[in-house]
């Protein structure tokens, strides 16, 4: 596997300054921590949306199947004491905020005790390895609306690159599905079907990222290091309503298809999530199972990179990169490091879904 570095000091799409912070700040989606918390969450996460009541009643009852408590906060605690950890072997003095898009701790909190603590500057790690609205530029809206209701003295914030293609994302993913396929003899390993799966968004939102792009990159580059061909990238966990077409095939789906063309080893492969959280435990280790179960069909799932050690290391190397006066951008693969700073029509917002 051959790593790329990129130094780009005569293209504007990179910050090539060396840069000065005071913080790290930490960013997610959020997740409810108990039954009475899960409708409201859902209502911050779709807001302005117009999803009917009934609707948010159905998909709150994958929360109320675990009690009502996402995953997700607590494995972001665990990433961050991880990182924490990395940066004081590295000998790097940056405290780290931890800042929710819908849910406790909010950002707008976040920015508030980031002002109130004398931070001027923070550079930002948000938890998608993918260009897409959702999964990068909302994150980027979140920031500046922190930053308006704190008011003047908010930090200002550096957010890292997307990450779908450096080497510390691509290892930690390659060596969970090497140990997973390990529950197939040698000789049997190359007729698993490998499923890619990532959350699905609106067709709308595709046409205007990178993300398809990116997530096929991914796939060919960890197909290519395993030498296995017999792949296909699938998506999961689509929301809002029917009418508007959302990324397709939907992993359920994807499953009847080719049980209906013979398969009957299927490894599933979440590259599109860091962590094991609800719409992994639900859709995929509830739904996809018991759909395989129904088929027939023999199933792994592997596990999300979450607090692995290429992983937490690539979050500091991506730190650093900010830190840095004209850096090597690492990447693997064909298309290079991703912008650092992002064009005012990156994944541009698209009404109407």
């Amino acid at each position: 596997m051959t790593v790329k570095g990129a130094n780009s000091k005569n293209s504007p799409k990179f910050d090539d300054s060396q840069r000065q912070y005071d913080a790290v700040l930490f960013m997610s989606f959020g997740g409810p921590e108990k039954n009475e918390d899960v409708i409201p969450f859902l209502e911050n996460v779709t807001e302005g949306r117009g999803i009917p009541k009934e609707r948010l009643a159905e998909v709150g009852e994958h929360y109320f199947h675990f009690g009502g408590k996402s995953p997700i906060n607590d494995q972001n605690i665990a990433l961050i004491k991880a990182i924490e950890k990395e940066l004081e072997h590295q000998n790097i003095n940056l405290p780290v905020y931890f800042g929710n898009r819908n849910w406790d701790p909010y950002i707008s909190d976040t920015m508030q005790q980031m002002k109130d603590d004398g931070v001027k500057r923070a550079v930002c790690f948000v938890t998608s390895g993918y260009s897409c609205y959702s999964g990068c530029r909302q994150y980027r809206e979140d920031i500046v609306n922190a930053q308006e209701k704190v008011g003047e003295g908010a930090p200002e914030i550096d957010k890292i690159r997307v990450f779908y293609n450096h080497p510390g994302f691509i290892e930690s993913t390659l060596l969970s599905i090497k140990e997973s396929l390990s529950n197939w003899d040698t000789s049997d390993q190359k007729k698993v079907k490998i499923a890619f799966t990532a959350h699905s968004i609106p067709n709308s939102q595709a046409e205007n990222s990178d993300y398809e792009v990116q997530l096929n990159e991914t796939c060919r580059i960890i197909t290519e290091d395993l030498n296995h061909t017999n792949y296909d990238m699938v998506y999961q966990s689509r929301s809002g309503s029917p009418r508007i077409p959302w990324l397709e095939p939907d992993i359920l789906d994807y499953m009847d298809q080719i049980s209906n063309e013979g398969v009957k080893d299927l490894l599933i492969v979440p590259i599109g999530f860091i962590s094991d959280h609800m719409e992994v435990l639900y859709d995929l280790d509830t739904e996809a199972v018991e759909k395989a179960e129904e088929l027939g069909m023999k199933m792994e799932r592997v596990p999300t990179v979450g607090v692995s050690k290429p992983f937490v290391e690539m979050v500091i190397d991506l730190i650093k990169e900010r830190m840095t006066k004209n850096p090597e951008r690492k990447t693997l693969g064909e298309r290079g490091p991703n912008h650092d700073i992002c064009p005012v029509d990156c994944c541009k917002v698209v009404t109407g879904v």
